[in-house]
């Protein structure tokens, strides 16, 4: 990656735009963008945004429903040296109030919807100008930004000029502000280029939100760094998705995606006949999901591991050359990135031994905005990010640097002096007959300082007799791994990525016990 003239990330993404500007970019069920569309609109709103005579490296805020105009919006952040700040668009206003904060942003945009509330609040905040966009891409921003001419000369930016905050859920705490440099990102999409095999004639299903990684940065680069066609949905729709499936080659979606695509039975080898890749991510995906998409449609999903502050850190190979893709894992470090599994003194656990995930590379972001002794603390004395995933390296089966992850540090359950990871006990769960799903968790117990608990939700149809799962487990599982209770619900609590809120189930089942 050559950063020394501009490490603008808009440079480094247009470098892939194909010669043919007239060639469509991103298509919409009511509407199509060509790539001079993206460069021309984006600069009219580079434009206004330089007009607004804000400082070099302010924050724009952003809440809007999905759209091709707000991936112009961030385009046109980038190329006027500004810093994007999505907000998930189901923020009330007590939570965007923190936010807006926190980050102090010069320019918020919102959904016209949300305007009577955040005009006043973003004011009050110090922001200078509020716009709105809307799901058709109308608005008072784009209602400005045709006032503005289509060239802009991008703003100059060095390698570790911020480009983009994103805050975290905030599950345990005060929401983190994540902040990720050009270089961060440009990295983790040329990388990820390579290592997926991107091509210029792939076309891309977009289904997910562009508040998050996994939409934004890893989709939305990967196809305009790339040159190739986005078929952009705004969320996910199982009657759309196999009208455009066949004309795509490439998916990326969350587990949730990949379990309604086989509830319909109209997916099938057919539907999937152009596509040559599907990619899951920011939630586990089951094996049995894994399983059962390889019998339906041939194809063997690729699951990959990344987080907000990271980026892609593993993933499951793409080019069988370099390993199978294996259910349960999420691959070996992405080239140029180094993980460690480490015990509590961040010495190396043995090869199959779960421990903290950590991590570095040029993908590691600059640390948490506002929050230097966070950031420290996040940080190893020696320079390795600590994710707060538990994991492990290799193990029965698995080649020793392949990833799997056991879960979050946060979800390990102590109880009775023992450590309980509720990965491994999820998977005995899952794999039992009836059974859709389930979410292990530990809630307070006056014995044993936590109780394990499991939540299982049934497949359809099916009827679940706890006591006779619980004498199953007692056969396979070591006592104190055995569940005190299991709880039967019709679904797991999720948020809008897919990972199920064990905060909210421990919320729930407290004091059941």
């Amino acid at each position: 990656m050559n950063l020394e003239s501009n490490a603008n990330l808009y440079v480094i993404l247009q470098s892939g735009f194909p010669a043919d500007r007239q060639a469509v970019a991103i298509e919409t069920p009511e509407r199509t963008y060509s790539w001079r569309d993206i460069d021309e609109l984006s600069g009219r709103m580079a434009n206004l945004l330089r007009s607004l005579d804000v400082a070099a490296g302010s924050r724009v805020a952003v809440q809007v429903d999905k759209s091709p105009e707000a991936l112009m919006l961030y385009l046109a952040t980038l190329r006027a040296g500004l810093v994007y700040l999505p907000l998930n668009t189901a923020y009330h206003e007590a939570e965007v109030t923190y936010f807006l904060e926190d980050a102090e942003p010069a320019v918020v945009v919102c959904s016209e919807s949300a305007r009577v509330w955040c005009e006043p609040l973003a004011h009050r905040k110090g922001a200078a100008r509020v716009f709105t966009l809307n799901a058709d891409g109308q608005g008072s921003l784009m209602q400005a930004a045709a006032g503005h001419g289509p060239v802009f000369e991008t703003a100059r930016n060095a390698p570790d000029d911020l480009a983009a905050i994103l805050y975290t859920s905030g599950t345990t705490g005060r929401s983190k502000g994540a902040m990720l440099t050009h270089a961060n990102l440009a990295s983790n999409a040329l990388t990820l280029k390579a290592y997926w095999g991107w091509r210029s004639d792939d076309v891309l299903l977009h289904m997910l939100p562009i508040f998050h990684v996994h939409g934004l940065f890893v989709a939305s680069h990967g196809a305009l760094l790339a040159g190739a066609r986005m078929i952009w949905l705004p969320r996910l729709d199982v009657d759309r998705a196999l009208h455009y499936l066949p004309r795509c080659t490439l998916m990326m979606g969350v587990p949730t995606y990949y379990v309604r695509l086989l509830a319909d039975a109209r997916f099938d080898r057919e539907a999937c006949s152009n596509m040559r890749l599907f990619i899951s991510g920011s939630a586990p995906l089951l094996v049995d999901t894994f399983r059962e998409f390889q019998a339906r449609s041939g194809m063997t999903i690729l699951e990959r591991y990344g987080m907000s502050e990271t980026g892609m850190i593993a993933s499951n190979p793409y080019d069988p050359a370099r390993g199978e893709r294996l259910p349960g894992t999420v691959g070996p470090a992405l080239p140029g990135i180094t993980v460690r599994v480490v015990d509590d003194a961040d010495m190396a656990v043995p090869v199959g031994e779960p421990g903290h995930v950590q991590v570095r590379g040029p993908n590691v972001f600059a640390g948490y905005w506002r929050m230097p002794e966070k950031t420290r603390q996040e940080f190893t004395p020696d320079g390795w990010f600590r994710t707060g995933d538990i994991g492990a390296l290799g193990g029965a089966g698995i080649p020793d640097d392949y990833l799997s992850i056991v879960g979050r540090s946060k979800d390990l359950i102590i109880t009775g002096g023992y450590n309980v990871y509720p990965k491994e006990i999820e998977m005995v769960i899952d794999a039992m007959p009836g059974i859709q799903e389930s979410a292990v968790i530990g809630i307070p117990h006056a014995d044993f300082g936590e109780a394990v608990v499991a939540v299982v939700v049934p497949r359809a149809g099916a009827a679940v007799d706890t006591q006779a799962m619980l004498a199953d487990l007692k056969i396979g599982l070591a006592n104190f791994k055995v569940p005190k209770q299991i709880h039967v619900a019709d679904a797991l609590p999720r948020n809008a990525m897919g990972k199920v809120q064990k905060n909210v189930l421990r919320q729930q089942y407290t004091g059941q016990h």
